[in-house]
């Protein structure tokens, strides 16, 4: 079966404890796993205050999941988005070459960052040692 490419931005409940969002995180991503999901890229945003309140809630804790599976699992994974009491709001798009390209320019940036401060550093040294 062919497996695509996919994005879910899901937002948790501020309100809950810290040990409670992990929990729900970890959920999420067996969730996904279980319904033949691999988790390629997670980012973390944290908390963050909602445009609009949402359930009666001023504030989310963002995270994003970058994931492959087949398109017929996704309905089952967005079911589970629905169903999770720590979840307020998700979603989920489905990314094209372009949102790919983009993701893996940015990933070889983050890794020729500190290379290149590195670098800078070691310049910085010589000129002051002189």
């Amino acid at each position: 079966m062919k497996t695509n490419h996919y994005e879910s931005v899901v937002i948790f409940n501020a309100a809950l404890e810290e040990e409670q969002i992990q929990a729900a995180i970890s959920r999420t991503k067996e969730s996904i796993k279980t319904n033949g999901g691999t988790i390629t890229e997670t980012e973390e945003w944290g908390r963050k205050r909602l445009a609009y309140p949402i359930k009666k809630s001023k504030s989310g804790y963002y995270y994003v999941l970058r994931y492959t599976t087949v398109p017929e699992s996704i309905s089952k994974i967005e079911r589970f988005f629905f169903l999770e009491e720590a979840i307020i709001r998700y979603l989920t798009v489905k990314l094209d070459k372009k949102a790919l390209e983009y993701y893996k320019k940015k990933a070889s940036q983050a890794e020729e960052a500190p290379q290149q401060e590195a670098q800078e550093e070691t310049k910085e040294k010589e000129k002051a040692e002189q």
